[in-house]
């Protein structure tokens, strides 16, 4: 039996235990095992077992037995995405592939379901803590091991993520990447340990490296807007400019003419066939959104459906763009409701970088507020040009920050209420004197 397959499953199997004492131990390995894939990573039988789904179900079980108090968030965002899943289902039934569609449902609602659970779970700095450190440490397992090989090669060659995930390709292990920056930052500035802080900064950078060193064009872009908005949200403005300016010019200078070359097709877009094709896509997906109220369902990128909706496309491309791909898939009411999630996930952060302010024990959800912030630009920069709408990630995002909302909420009514008994304390004294 080769040796990784038996250290994951050896892992995985001696956590089930755990699991069922402590649910929320689910959600950390089931993250682990979704984001870093570490069976695709063996080459034994371990490469295609089900341990997600092990874990899955152990944790559904633990949920039955477990004393914890467990509830889902009663905000109003909370409406809005269940909503949107039962719009998501009314348009896997209207689709035009409707057993693909299904299928494909039916992996989004394993996602989404994990997603809610971990609203229950993760219920706790502490928690929200551990979470972050296994999504920084799955994905940067990559994004550092590709720095080092983008650094290495001399930017040679292509950084690929782990097989059989949703960033196995260039282009989205390069966004992922950007997404987890920030909370690699967020976990730097939380931690008092100096060889925790040192080793995370080098993480932060060669996970910039490896992004560059993936040749996406749309990492470049949002790398740029992320790295502005970064320098916004920082409070060491003059530390982190004078970083940028000389760390991103140097990566730059770094990297072979190929390089170059792959980059400088953005402003040539026109001569380029991968722009073009993606043109096309989005012209698919603005079409069929207004013709069908319900868009073309899940898995409506194909031949019959671009020859009736895209006839001047030269082949049947997918959407690459979180936008378009919504837009295809489940029309203009499914975009506006994926959009009203995330636009109130970031105004959620605005709200937590006020209120918190004033909460000295809050500080972290200040600094994490703002690091949400800057992962969420990525997602919406980069993502306009990659078909990642059904990732992790985002909802975890989305989980993080309403989960730390209510974790400033609960310290506000406490922070009033001793205010209050304070007050009548004065009162009574005053009285009694």
């Amino acid at each position: 039996m080769p040796l990784r397959d038996l250290a994951v499953t050896v892992i995985v199997f001696g956590l089930l235990p755990v699991v069922l004492r402590q649910p929320h131990v689910g959600i950390l390995v089931w993250a682990w095992l979704s984001y870093m894939n570490p069976h695709r990573l063996s080459w034994g039988f371990a490469y295609s077992f089900p341990f997600a789904q092990t874990v899955a179900l152990t944790l559904f079980a633990a949920l039955l037995i477990t004393k914890e108090r467990l509830a889902l968030p009663k905000k109003p965002i909370m409406v809005v995405w269940v909503i949107l899943l039962l719009w998501m289902g009314v348009t896997t039934l209207a689709a035009l592939y409707p057993e693909e569609a299904m299928q494909h449902y039916i992996e989004i609602l394993k996602i989404q379901a994990l997603t809610f659970v971990t609203l229950m779970l993760i219920n706790s700095r502490e928690r929200i803590d551990q979470l972050i450190w296994i999504i920084v440490l799955s994905i940067g397992y990559f994004s550092v091991k590709g720095g080092v090989f983008t650094l290495m090669t001399g930017g040679a060659f292509r950084v690929w993520g782990p097989p059989g995930s949703f960033i196995e390709g260039n282009n989205e292990l390069a966004l992922a990447i950007l997404m987890i920056v920030p909370l690699m930052e967020y976990l730097r500035q939380g931690s008092t340990n100096p060889w925790i802080k040192r080793g995370l900064l080098v993480a932060m950078l060669l996970s910039l490296v490896s992004s560059v060193g993936s040749q996406s064009r749309g990492a470049l872009l949002a790398m740029l807007s992320v790295a502005g908005f970064f320098w916004l949200k920082s409070p060491r403005k003059a530390v982190w400019g004078l970083a940028f300016l000389v760390i991103i010019p140097a990566i730059v200078v770094f990297m072979p003419a190929s390089w170059h070359e792959r980059m400088d097709t953005i402003g040539d877009y026109q001569n380029d066939p991968s722009a073009m094709g993606r043109l096309q896509s989005w012209g698919y997906a603005i079409n069929v959104a207004s013709h069908r109220i319900t868009g073309g369902g899940l898995d409506s990128w194909q031949l019959g459906a671009f020859a009736v909706y895209a006839p001047t496309a030269r082949k049947v491309l997918v959407a690459h763009s979180i936008y378009f791909s919504i837009l295809g898939d489940h029309g203009w009411i499914g975009l506006l409701l994926w959009l009203s999630i995330f636009i109130s996930t970031w105004r959620s952060a605005t709200w937590i970088n006020r209120k918190a302010r004033g909460i000295p024990e809050m500080g972290w959800a200040v600094t994490l507020a703002r690091m949400m912030q800057v992962g969420l630009i990525a997602y919406a920069t980069g993502g306009a040009f990659l078909s990642l709408s059904y990732f992790d990630l985002p909802w975890h995002y989305v989980a993080i920050v309403l989960v730390t909302r209510m974790l400033v909420e609960k310290a506000l009514e406490e922070q009033r209420s001793a205010g209050s008994t304070v007050g009548r304390k004065g009162l009574f004294a005053r009285a009694t004197q």
